[in-house]
């Protein structure tokens, strides 16, 4: 929160959305601005912010702005102190000229809480009555009139479904944008309390100049109003756990002090303000709210089975496993045409550009590296597409309360669940749909925590050191040992994934446990123009954000990995090569002996290159792990992707750089690779070293730069780097150096 004003010009009037989620509030914005839709974030902070054009009448029109969802203006999260300063145009925002409060008619008492805070601000508000088609099927009437006369603003119903309704909506707001006196309150919350007047007297006088200036757009609104307002928010919102920003020292310590005073005192000015809110409203809602015996309805039907623990955990895990489902082989098919695609465009540009640095650059490096930000988008779309059905239909709302006890056990959101599961798949979506969570905390400390479950890049490393080491013997006569193993190892990567997320969340993280507040909206069918472009919103970010960075590294992995270039190398291979044109007359022989000839060369260069010396140069760091230069030159090229160690095994080991994990070759040269003494340098102790390494190591780029589109700082894709190898090196040297003192090496 910074008391430094931006002075801009604005030249259309600005009208603000705000509400509860699920109040359907992104779906008005919608239907109000069309097309006409700006995406970006609020400043410093990677909340989205979308605004767009309101056409009202003939050559007329209005900016408006969607607010981030909030229950209230208490800043609890990034996302409500957000709302607070752009409802209350706090500097650098822009204050609206009116505020437009989205309200799920079927849950008015709750949905009233932000109304009353907002009207306290004293600002022009019109308050749009949504899902009111959805009344008569829960047994609710609300009379509008008596609302409006309580309230003293207009209330306009709107739903979805009938376009006439945003027609009124429209007309509403052109008039009062026009006549603002017409919606400011006529009724609203008074502290009566004689103590918490005097903490909000205190308060006040530490509110910074700019913060308290109604300003000229909002006429019959005295300062003393809003500065009320802001000192009942304040009150209420810092605390010495908040995630606000930059707030004023002298606000801070003021609010810290009053506080201080009433804990000795016994006092809690959190439930006092609260209690006296939700006490106005309770004395009058049932003025205006009529509710009829009926039998329970078809969402306390579903609710009976969904959030019952034995019915609902069952049938979350199915849920879930559909989800699992499609980001493993659903999207495999999309994902293995895009990279046919790209392997198609490289080898075309090899056989179009000569032989050299150029050819080099364009396939392996520019192409490969849209290739490698291209293959997300499956994924992503598709956990996108599946988040937004279980948002709009109203079932994440259940999932969040199902899975809380759980998570919060663990010191993650209950929201954490999903995401946690999705990196099973893929870390990069995953990390994205952390933005599920409204506090920053836990969408930081999830984030933290999904690179530590097994993705899908983990299984050809798996697949090659299992094959490779880990003879195919069974346990008690009928389980497989090697899939025991591959199944071993996703336990233990779930396993540390929570344990870290337990200490994390009780050392760096640690913040003050705040209780979920989860309304349950009614079951609906997905708004899909909302759903496919909330998809296109999070595949358009990746590409921008993330993958302008993993393009870079790709680009700087490849000169790794290819310089210096040794010419002596090259001329000795081509006289070798010319030499079999002369010698063999066989095309088939010739065409084998040349493919042995180019992986040679290439495992030479890559010995030579920048990449290799790095691998010699890491070599007495991981050589107490069992590993060789040559496994250090894997997890070299493996940072582009953690499935790119196998294809640098086998460049390394003259297997060619197209081996896989089910080359048989590769499997071969690695069993039967010896020291200087003779003994074997892969044992089944050196593949689980290795394996329990690649399970906790942050061995990928892709997901380091999503953790930085998400976060917008390098600090977190630091840290997640520093700890998880850390925490990677420290386990392999467990294993390794424990399995030698116990006889296994």
């Amino acid at each position: 929160m910074s008391a430094t004003t931006t002075s801009t010009e604005r030249t259309l009037p600005l009208v603000a959305i705000a509400g509860n989620p699920n109040t359907g509030k992104t779906t008005v914005f919608n239907r109000l601005t069309g097309s006409n839709l700006k995406v970006g974030n609020y400043p410093g902070i990677t909340v989205e912010r979308h605004s767009g054009k309101l056409v009202l009448g003939p050559g007329r029109t209005a900016e408006i702005l969607d607010i981030p969802g909030a229950y209230s203006l208490s800043a609890r999260s990034r996302e409500e102190e957000i709302a607070i300063q752009a409802i209350a145009g706090l500097p650098p925002h822009e204050k609206p000229d009116v505020v437009v409060l989205v309200v799920d008619a079927t849950q008015l008492a709750r949905n009233l809480y932000l109304v009353l805070q907002v009207l306290e601000l004293g600002l022009p508000v019109v308050v749009a009555l949504n899902m009111c088609d959805l009344l008569e099927k829960r047994g609710l009437t609300i009379d509008t009139d008596v609302l409006r006369a309580e309230l003293g603003v207009p209330v306009v119903r709107v739903s979805a479904l009938r376009d006439d309704d945003f027609a009124v909506l429209r007309t509403t707001i052109e008039d009062v944008l026009a006549r603002p006196e017409l919606a400011l309150p006529g009724a609203r919350w008074v502290p009566s309390t004689m103590l918490l007047q005097e903490d909000l007297v205190a308060v006040e006088r530490a509110l910074p100049a700019t913060w308290r200036s109604a300003g000229s757009s909002v006429p019959a609104v005295d300062d003393s109003t809003r500065t009320r307002a802001l000192a009942l928010w304040a009150l209420l919102s810092i605390d010495e756990h908040d995630e606000l920003g930059d707030v004023p020292a002298e606000l801070r310590a003021s609010v810290l002090g009053r506080r201080a005073l009433a804990a000795k005192s016994g006092r809690q000015i959190d439930a006092e303000v609260i209690a006296g809110r939700y006490g106005w409203i309770d004395a009058r809602i049932a003025r205006f709210v009529r509710e009829r015996p009926q039998a329970r309805g078809f969402s306390e039907r579903i609710d009976g089975v969904l959030l019952n623990p034995w019915a609902g955990f069952p049938i979350f895990l199915l849920v879930m496993g559909v989800v699992f489902q499609s980001l493993f082989s659903w999207a495999d098919p999309m994902i293995q045409f895009i990279e046919a695609r790209f392997a198609d465009l490289g080898s075309w540009t090899a056989s179009v550009l000569p032989n050299g640095l150029v050819q080099d650059f364009v396939e392996n490096a520019l192409i490969a590296g849209v290739g490698s930000v291209i293959v997300f988008l499956p994924q992503i779309l598709l956990l996108f597409l599946f988040i937004g059905v279980m948002e709009d239909s109203g079932y994440m709302a259940r999932l969040a309360c199902l899975m809380d006890r759980l998570m919060r056990a663990l010191g993650l959101h209950g929201r954490a669940f999903v995401p946690m599961l999705s990196g099973y798949a893929c870390a990069v979506p995953a990390i994205l749909a952390t933005r599920t969570m409204e506090r920053q905390r836990d969408r930081v400390l999830t984030m933290m925590v999904i690179p530590l479950m097994s993705c899908s890049a983990r299984l050809p490393v798996y697949g090659l050191v299992i094959a490779a080491l880990f003879p195919a013997a069974t346990v008690w006569g009928f389980l497989p040992a090697q899939g025991l193993l591959m199944v071993a190892m996703y336990l233990f990567s779930t396993l540390m994934a929570l344990g870290a997320a337990a200490v994390l969340s009780r050392t760096l993280f640690k913040a003050q446990s705040v209780p979920l507040i989860q309304e349950l909206p009614p079951y609906r069918m997905p708004h899909w123009p909302s759903v496919l472009r909330m998809m296109w919103q999070r595949s358009h970010a990746f590409l921008v954000g993330a993958g302008t960075v993993i393009l870079a590294c790709t680009v700087v992995l490849w000169a790794l990995l290819s310089f210096p270039k040794r010419a002596e190398i090259t001329e000795r291979y081509d006289a070798q090569r010319a030499e079999l044109q002369r010698t063999v007359q066989d095309p088939a022989q010739l065409e084998e002996r040349i493919a042995v000839l180019d992986a040679a060369q290439s495992s030479e260069a890559l010995r030579a290159s920048w990449g290799g010396a790095l691998g010699r140069a890491i070599e007495p760091t991981i050589e107490p792990l069992g590993f060789d230069w040559k496994i250090g030159v894997g997890l070299v090229g493996a940072f582009a992707a953690r499935e790119v160690f196998v294809s640098t095994m086998g460049v390394v080991y003259g297997a060619g750089k197209d081996a896989d994990e089910e080359s048989q070759t590769l499997r071969a040269l690695i069993r039967e690779e010896t020291r200087a003494d003779g003994k074997p340098v892969y044992t089944p102790l050196v593949g689980l070293s290795l394996m329990v390494f690649f399970a906790l190591a942050c061995q990928c780029m892709s997901t380091l730069a999503a953790v930085y589109r998400e976060t917008k700082s390098w600090r977190w894709p630091l840290f997640l780097f520093v700890y998880m190898t850390a925490l990677a090196w420290i386990a392999s040297f467990v294993v390794y150096q424990g399995g030698k003192l116990l006889g296994f090496g």
